[in-house]
């Protein structure tokens, strides 16, 4: 089975788009207005995909009094100096075409312990 057979079975659903330059509180509102996601899709001004940026990742900039102390030395200035959406997005290209078959991509993302990836045109 190919990925485009997946897409093409599921509802339209808005991309949660944001740019590079976006606020940390401009990608959480963007974050709430797309509950099916936990991805937030970064691009450039020609809207090429630059990175992403997860739920879990964005959580624990915005609210880092919420986790445990255990802050490796090399990330405190990144997470108390971090604004927009450039700063804290992973650049680390997972993703999928509608020419892909699911089992490899399911496999891809078992390998790389993450529950959702972009589709690329």
């Amino acid at each position: 089975m190919k990925i485009k057979e997946v897409v093409e079975a599921m509802e339209e659903r808005g991309l949660p788009l944001a740019r590079e330059d976006e606020t940390l509180q401009e990608v959480l509102e963007k974050m709430l207005k797309h509950p099916h996601t936990r991805l937030i899709y970064v691009v450039a001004e020609d809207g090429k995909w630059k990175g992403t940026i997860s739920l879990g990742i964005l959580i624990r900039y915005l609210f880092p009094q919420g986790f445990e102390p255990a802050i490796h030395a090399r990330n405190l200035i990144p997470m108390i100096t971090a604004e927009t959406a450039k700063d804290i997005m992973n650049q680390r290209l997972i993703c999928a075409t509608n020419e892909d078959d699911v089992e490899e991509v399911i496999k891809r993302m078992i390998n790389a312990g993450v529950k959702e990836i972009a589709i690329l045109d």
